[in-house]
């Protein structure tokens, strides 16, 4: 099974992300965490010009599907943490995992801003940072989310939160 969480950079994506992979490998071991970020430094693709281009958050996109559906048919659980640019992939994950389950972590740009962790939209909104996905880059919302968890406000209990969305994930996965 495929959990994929998808929503912008500070959604809190990785943060629910770890939590889920943790306490789904108590149950069962053979689950895999993959994060977007972690997936760039690994190819090294976090170095290049193009990196965080539309085009280089494609590849960075598909390697990451290439890694799921690797993993899925060795029946291997993934949660992937993505921001997930591209609608045409979220759909057509649909169709080529085991069981997929796509959770949207849908934050407003002000509690990201606030948030900021990775001080992206601070340098974009001074000038000196481009291809930041919702300033200079649209973010298609997705359309048919199997969860949306509204992550503007306060951090929730994370452990609980995420046992919550497994066992939903769990039921509701197709």
């Amino acid at each position: 099974m495929v959990i994929w969480l998808v929503g912008l950079s500070g959604s809190g994506k990785t943060t629910l992300g770890r939590e889920m992979a943790e306490q789904w490998r108590r149950i069962e071991p053979n689950t895999v965490l993959l994060d977007g970020d972690e997936v760039r430094e690994v190819f090294a693709h976090d170095r290049s010009d193009d990196a965080y281009t539309v085009a280089g958050r494609r590849l960075n996109a598909e390697r990451l599907v290439a890694l799921c559906q690797m993993l899925d048919r060795q029946g291997i659980n993934v949660v992937c943490c993505i921001l997930s640019l591209f609608p045409d992939m979220r759909e057509a994950n649909r169709t080529r995992f085991s069981r997929y389950f796509e959770i949207f972590m849908d934050a407003d740009m002000n509690a990201l801003a606030l948030r900021d962790t990775k001080g992206l939209y601070r340098a974009a909104k001074a000038g000196t940072q481009r291809n930041v996905v919702g300033v200079d880059i649209p973010f298609p919302r997705p359309a048919n989310p199997d969860l949306t968890i509204v992550s503007s406000g306060e951090c929730p209990d994370i452990a609980e939160l995420a046992r919550r969305t497994l066992a939903q994930a769990q039921a509701g996965s197709r």
